[in-house]
């Protein structure tokens, strides 16, 4: 961004070699490579929102002003204009060297990429596990978590992918023990196998693709399916996912997993006794909104568990309705968790709305729900399973919280001051679903406080601060702040003492 252009006013898009191709074309954009060097024209087009050129201008150092009168002439209904310039060192200047410019560590055209991430993230938490500020806890402290990753992506031809990665995870300065898992420990796994696999197919000269091997699996809004990235060592699944690429932004996943567990002292591994398979569509829909369906089906011999998930996750396609925004998801579950008869429901609505000012702001409120189970000693179960989730997005920065006997009422505020510069503020307000029940964690399996039937359902109210700067494309800085205010629940099941919890995390990236 040499020429100092005003970040606020201007997008910038590149792509694959192909569809740069295709949209030169389309718009009569010439250009050729001759003695290594590469020679164009200069085009500045106007096209409307359905992509039609209503203007266009080719030649060097063109007067802009039939450009306005354009953009002026332009009915209110048709203001997303969309106005293309092809300047030197734009379009084929980059997208033949798309890889390398973005990653110094990309050779051979992209087809040999070395990738590496380092993560540091400083974490100061008072009563965060016990919301007791009589008693020193052992997780009433602070420490640092690194985490190390190493990658290599070999692509041969447009079709074949091998992928490889490696990652070391530490937490330095506690005095828990650097058990991951125990105690809220995110703990010690040295150098392992974090990914590893083989990827047949682009979706481009043929519709199916394959992915075989240990790998990321990431569904709609992270909500039942996520790489959990904010746990220092993150999450896995050795798994095998066939894709169907259809037209249009649709796609069809079906796949079988297994959770990879953690082995601080060996291989990390997963457990076939213990699998997850399902289907996942991705569809485009009136020209608004991605709707995606979802038929999960987890299986786990150890904990008797055989249940399968039914849901549709919807989300407003950015601009289409002006200022306004909205997501939802809703799942109902069938089966046994536990042994026992499974029947349970989670949803989520959200409604955005961002001003037209130059920072952005966005005001946002939603409402989240998963059900709880009113009886514990029975044989049938309400709450729902929350499966293999990233709930830190979703439910507080303090992770005191999982989509299951939850009721949750959140405000949302974010704002861009600058192209590097993000911020978000929000506000929760927790209820349980049923004091029936408990109240558990983000992994949804460590409980806060023991059932206690007929208490208040009031847990309390969480604010979260963020602020995240981009130093420049490989290196950013976080800092997080989040103050628990504890409600009529915790105070008649134990301590009531406030929270606290304060972070600040840098990332490298190449």
């Amino acid at each position: 961004m040499s020429k100092k252009l005003d970040l606020g006013r201007w997008t910038f898009a590149i792509s694959d070699d192909e569809t740069i191709r295709q949209l030169a074309v389309a718009l009569q954009f010439k250009f050729a490579t001759v003695e290594g060097f590469l020679t164009h024209s200069n085009l500045i087009a106007v096209l409307d929102a359905d992509g039609n050129i209503v203007h266009r201008e080719e030649s060097l150092g063109a007067d802009i002003a039939p450009h306005g009168r354009r953009l002026e002439k332009t009915p209110p209904a048709m203001k997303s204009i969309h106005l293309i310039t092809f300047l030197a060192l734009t379009t084929f200047a980059w997208s033949q060297t798309t890889a390398e410019k973005l990653n110094p560590l990309s050779f051979a055209g992209g087809r040999v990429v070395f990738g590496i991430e380092d993560q540091l993230r400083f974490e100061y938490r008072e009563n965060n596990y016990d919301f007791n500020s009589g008693i020193a806890h052992i997780n009433d402290d602070a420490w640092l978590l690194q985490r190390f990753r190493l990658s290599l992506q070999l692509k041969p031809v447009d079709w074949l992918t091998i992928y490889a990665q490696g990652q070391d995870a530490r937490e330095i300065g506690s005095e828990r023990a650097d058990l991951p898992g125990v105690l809220g420990a995110e703990g010690d796994n040295p150098f392992d196998l974090r990914q590893l696999y083989v990827e047949l197919g682009d979706g481009k000269t043929f519709p199916l693709s394959l992915k075989v091997g240990r790998q990321v699996l990431l569904y709609g809004d992270q909500r039942l399916i996520g790489p959990l990235d904010w746990n220092n060592i993150s999450r896995t699944f050795d798994a095998v996912k066939l894709r169907y690429h259809g037209a249009d932004g649709l796609w069809v996943d079906a796949f079988i997993s297994s959770l990879v567990n953690i082995d601080r002292f060996g291989m990390d591994d997963s457990d076939k006794d213990s699998l997850l398979s399902g289907l996942y569509a991705h569809i485009p829909t009136l020209g608004i909104q991605d709707t995606e369906l979802y038929a999960l089906y987890f299986d786990d011999t150890n904990r008797n568990d055989h249940f399968l998930t039914l849901g549709t996750h919807i989300k407003s396609m950015p601009g289409k309705l002006g200022p306004w925004d909205y997501e939802a998801e809703f799942a109902v579950q069938s089966g046994k968790a536990g042994g026992r008869d499974l029947s349970a429901f989670a949803s989520y609505v959200e409604g955005g709305y961002t001003f037209q000012q130059p920072w952005k702001p966005r005001l946002g409120l939603e409402y989240s729900y998963g059900s709880g189970d009113g009886n514990a000693a029975d044989n049938k179960q309400g709450a729902f399973q929350n499966l293999f989730p990233t709930n830190h997005l979703h439910y507080g920065l303090m992770d005191v919280f999982s989509w299951s006997n939850i009721h949750n009422v959140a405000l949302h505020l974010s704002a861009k001051p600058n192209p590097k510069l993000t911020t978000s503020l929000d506000f929760h307000l927790f209820w349980l679903d049923d004091t029936g029940d408990a109240l558990r964690r983000a992994n949804a399996t460590t409980t806060v406080r023991p059932i206690t039937p007929g208490a208040s359902s009031y847990v309390g109210s969480e604010l979260d601060l963020l602020v995240n700067y981009a130093v420049s494309a490989h290196f950013n800085v976080t800092l997080g702040y989040s103050h628990f205010f504890t409600g009529d629940y915790l105070a008649a099941t134990g301590a009531s003492s406030d929270a606290d919890f304060v972070y600040v995390m840098t990332g490298v990236k190449f």
